[in-house]
């Protein structure tokens, strides 16, 4: 987790998102902030597919690469691969990926915790 709180924070020629997943989910989606019960603040995100054999993952970075206007290459899973807690590596500079995503989190209404 970044020092400020944030779910964003740098990484050696990525930004590194921390997130927590829900499979099975009714529709794909992006909940927007939230803060765990240990005090970490993630990205929420909800996906259709079941937990099985990485389908949950895979959809996970279908579904931020496109809404991040982003290759699908470009996003790496590097942590948590069979938790819902999750870590994300988004490659490029990672501040100006920061400043990125959280314009995107703004623009959608999302920054707010719930």
């Amino acid at each position: 987790m970044g020092s400020d709180g944030s779910p964003f924070r740098a990484g050696k020629d990525c930004l590194l998102v921390d997130l927590r997943l829900q499979p099975g989910a009714s529709r794909a989606r992006v909940d927007g902030l939230t803060v765990l019960d240990d005090g970490v603040r993630v990205l929420k995100v909800r996906v259709t597919e079941p937990p099985e054999d990485g389908k949950a993952n895979a959809a996970l970075i279908k579904l931020l690469a496109k809404a991040w206007e982003l290759p699908k290459s470009s996003l790496r899973l590097v942590a948590g691969h069979t938790d819902r807690r999750k870590t994300l590596a988004v490659a490029g500079d990672p501040e100006d990926l920061r400043r990125q995503l959280e314009s995107w989190l703004n623009d959608l209404g999302l920054a707010g915790l719930d």
